[in-house]
């Protein structure tokens, strides 16, 4: 029987898995392997969004900003500052760490490791209900101008945040990385209470 001849599209991966029973299984596993080493892979997403307020920036953060850059081909990582709930942190937490200034100069570090996430600063200090507190649904424009009129995933490590993405961006799915905290065990809170200088060290980037 004439073998079919092997003619298929890079990333048809069923395509590939219909060639001839002799050589195919060698073929796929030489393709996708190099296919991976060279990042040729398609991306999941095209246009991914991941922010917060960074305070600090830690392991915890890095790893959400390392699975988006992993799933899309463009990343927007953004640093909130300015907002009703940061005042109150800064109120009762004067250590340099916490600033505006060092929390941007460690979150483009950070970004510099990949070549496809972009950090972005976003003033929200006018995003405010009349009782003063942060109003996110003000802050959607903001990002709006930024990302472009379409998002193709969001991402965080908080459940809870799913009714304001919904509303926010429909188009988008929410990505939920390591919401348990197994990967990384630590929180923003949980390293501004750390009172061992060392021990805090461990978490920050």
């Amino acid at each position: 029987m004439k073998k079919e001849s092997l003619k298929f599209k890079p990333y048809d991966i069923n395509k590939m898995l219909l060639r001839d029973e002799n050589r195919s299984l060698k073929i796929i596993s030489f393709d996708i392997n190099n296919m991976l080493k060279r990042g040729d892979c398609m991306k999941q997403y095209k246009i991914g969004m991941y922010g917060g307020k960074f305070m600090p920036l830690h392991k915890g953060h890095n790893y959400c900003i390392e699975v988006a850059s992993k799933e899309c081909e463009k990343v927007y990582a953004i640093l909130f500052y300015g907002g009703s709930d940061e005042m109150k942190i800064l109120k009762n937490n004067k250590e340099d760490y916490l600033t505006v200034e060092e929390r941007t100069k460690h979150l483009k570090r950070i970004c510099k490791k990949y070549d496809n996430v972009i950090p972005i600063l976003i003033d929200v200090s006018k995003c405010r209900y009349p009782n003063g507190e942060e109003d996110w649904d003000a802050e959607t424009p903001l990002v709006r101008e930024v990302t472009g009129p379409r998002l193709d995933a969001v991402y965080s490590s908080e459940p809870s945040y799913e009714p304001y993405f919904n509303r926010a961006y429909p188009e988008a799915v929410h990505r939920v990385v390591d919401y348990k905290r197994i990967h990384y065990p630590i929180s923003g809170t949980k390293i501004r209470n750390m009172k061992n200088e060392k021990e805090r060290e461990l978490w920050v980037i």
